[in-house]
């Protein structure tokens, strides 16, 4: 019996001299966008951060770490500790199409989605005195005059959808050139003839541009009248989208924390706002829709490289 009440009593004081663990989050938080400030990953990602400043009284900053189409902040990520503390705020491409074409330093189990909060208005658009005005009249002055594309690299959705329009439609483009940003500058140069974008890059100098497709599974609320890619090239329906991810292995309870304060964000006058000022989708898939949603468009990724490569 004496043994007994030393050995509760040692309990005790174990129990009484123990830290308690700390809630998450106790210190502040990293949330890393892979691309130049200004997009609306960027713009959205950052009301998330407001918000999660908000809710728990921690900051939370957003970090720029653009380069490789998205693949250097993906990797800073993938390198950090599944603790809550690094967050990716990733297009469709980095746990798809650059884990499908080898390109990235992590692979399909890396991440584990938080949700997914964006689909881009994304479209092709050209200057507004361009003989062209959809894809077919595009294919046809593209065979005999050279023209020069803008993308976001290689390895990225809108524009192996773009390479895949040109190859059904039998013409090839004269040159192209990937960039972090194409916007109005890049456009009105002349460095670039057509550029594959979102549509909130080109807002400064939207009455200047003319919007040739959409890539998008619904009309562009910016440019209404204008066919969606595929309409134009039936089979090319896969739209870009962003997300919240973080290292695999992460606890459970994080995440849910984090998709709280996104739902919230997304929901909130401040992200509706700017769904309406640049026809955007805003919104909040959960975790396991996110999940499903990935695994079709890695499918679908799939089948898009396999056609660019034959």
């Amino acid at each position: 019996m004496y043994t007994t009440k030393l050995f509760l009593a040692g309990l005790a004081a174990f129990a009484f001299a123990a830290p308690a663990l700390a809630e998450y989050p106790e210190r502040p938080v990293t949330m890393v966008v892979p691309w130049p400030p200004g997009d609306l990953e960027d713009q959205l990602t950052r009301i998330i951060a407001d918000e999660f400043t908000t809710e728990t009284g921690v900051p939370a900053k957003v970090v720029n770490r653009p380069g490789g189409g998205a693949v250097e902040g993906a990797t800073f990520v993938a390198q950090a500790t599944p603790d809550g503390y690094t967050v990716g705020s990733f297009v469709i491409d980095v746990p798809t199409v650059h884990v499908i074409k080898q390109v990235a330093t992590y692979n399909r189990d890396t991440f584990e989605p938080v949700g997914i909060f964006l689909t881009y208005p994304f479209a092709l658009v050209a200057r507004g005195d361009a003989p062209y005005s959809d894809m077919a009249s595009l294919a046809a002055y593209a065979k005999d005059n050279p023209v020069k594309l803008g993308h976001f690299g290689y390895d990225v959705v809108p524009t192996m959808a773009t390479f895949a329009a040109a190859k059904r439609l039998g013409f090839s483009f004269a040159a192209d050139t990937p960039a972090d940003l194409l916007d109005c500058t890049l456009l009105q140069s002349g460095d670039v003839d057509v550029m594959a974008t979102s549509m909130a890059l080109v807002l400064p100098c939207l009455d200047q541009v003319k919007v040739v497709a959409a890539y998008t599974d619904q009309p562009l609320s910016l440019a209404p009248d204008v066919k969606l890619l595929s309409q134009q090239v039936p089979g090319l329906d896969i739209t870009l989208w962003n997300g919240l991810f973080v290292p695999k292995g992460t606890p459970q309870d994080i995440i849910d924390k984090l998709a709280a304060v996104a739902e919230k964000a997304m929901a909130s006058e401040k992200a509706q706002d700017v769904a309406k000022n640049t026809g955007a989708g805003v919104y909040w898939m959960g975790a396991a829709d996110a999940k499903a949603r990935i695994d079709a468009d890695y499918s679908a990724a799939e089948a898009l490289v396999k056609e660019m490569q034959e």
